[in-house]
């Protein structure tokens, strides 16, 4: 408590030293509250004026004339410059860890959805949030060399790496089967194809963690947040985060009209993969690997947080993962493995 009520008295005042800088108008402070963090390690606080909301991150602070960057704001200051719906930033200190930025609210796109009473409203929504995923997809890296999501990327060894993680925390230490038992090396061997095939095709900026919690709603315009871990990716990795994400279940109807939506307005006129059946069999693909990996992160959050608020996703990405593979022959082993070990828990 003691720790909390000294971390917001540092939040206001570095708050006031955005006010003397003229980084934002002068007004009076009401309350500052910290908001729920969701997966994240970042620190939230809602900074309430007599003129205005802000929110306030805090995070690792950066030494003091260090070159080293802070990729939330690299991030936001490049694509603002697309008109990609990031949110504003008023000001920051990196020595501090501190970011003002703008108050998007409290409405996540999956707090939006629950108020969607038809297929159609849903559609449209989403649709909006495709059309924002485009622009993501349509920056040219070239233009980006010295940025550092044009140097990372979802290659081989990173798609493995997600696996390894999940194979770790759920397989090892949520389940308890060990990494040598026969069955976590045949998975892991399978798996290994999986990466190798969705390696090897054409790459785009992504935004990394595309879901419905990474989408803020105001007004019934859309915001996109946590973009900081974006890299050069798969196409369908951020597809596959949104349409087929963990925390929602998208009418699979919408899921198709969706994935063609994209296919026509981007892929297709970009000519970037051959064909839809092409883009089809990588989805699917994308689909098992990205499940995999959420299901990963929320058995860590659970480890080593104590946070049993993911625990109940998990079957939902295990059954996702399920209902692919079994429709995919090349896939059929690998379902059989991860079901032998699941079904243990």
């Amino acid at each position: 408590m003691k720790l909390e009520v000294s971390e917001r008295l540092f939040v206001e005042s570095l708050f006031q030293e955005s006010i003397s800088a003229k980084k934002i108008e002068e007004q009076t402070i009401i309350e500052t509250n910290r908001l729920t963090g969701d997966a994240s390690t970042r620190r939230y606080y809602r900074v309430r004026t007599d003129k205005n909301s802000y929110v306030v991150c805090l995070g690792n602070a950066l030494e003091k004339n260090s070159n080293l960057k802070n990729e939330f704001i690299e991030v936001q200051q490049a694509w603002k410059k697309y008109d990609i719906l990031v949110p504003e930033v008023y000001d920051y200190k990196l020595d501090k860890g501190y970011i003002l930025e703008e108050d998007l609210g409290d409405i996540t796109f999956l707090k939006h959805l629950s108020k969607k009473t038809s297929k159609e409203s849903q559609y449209l929504s989403y649709e909006k949030v495709i059309d924002e995923l485009i622009k993501i997809h349509s920056i040219d890296p070239k233009k980006h060399y010295q940025n550092t999501f044009t140097k990372l990327s979802f290659d081989y060894s990173k798609f493995m790496y997600e696996v390894d993680f999940c194979i770790e925390w759920f397989v090892e230490k949520l389940i308890g089967v060990s990494i040598s038992d026969s069955r976590v090396k045949a998975l892991r061997k399978q798996f290994e194809i999986v990466c190798e095939k969705i390696s090897k095709e054409h790459t785009v900026v992504t935004h990394r963690d595309f879901h419905s919690r990474n989408i803020m709603v105001r007004d019934d315009d859309i915001r996109i947040i946590d973009f900081q871990d974006a890299r050069l990716g798969l196409p369908q990795y951020d597809l596959v985060s949104v349409l087929e994400d963990c925390y929602y279940e998208l009418d699979r109807e919408n899921v198709y009209k969706l994935k063609s939506y994209y296919w026509e307005k981007f892929l297709k006129a970009k000519k970037i993969q051959p064909n839809f059946e092409h883009f089809e069999h990588l989805y699917q693909l994308m689909t098992i690997q990205r499940s995999f990996k959420a299901i990963g992160s929320f058995a860590y959050i659970y480890k080593t947080r104590n946070n049993e608020r993911y625990l109940k996703y998990i079957g939902f990405g295990f059954e996702k993962i399920k209902k692919i593979s079994l429709k995919v022959p090349e896939l059929n082993k690998l379902c059989h493995l991860i079901s032998d070990i699941y079904y243990e828990y």
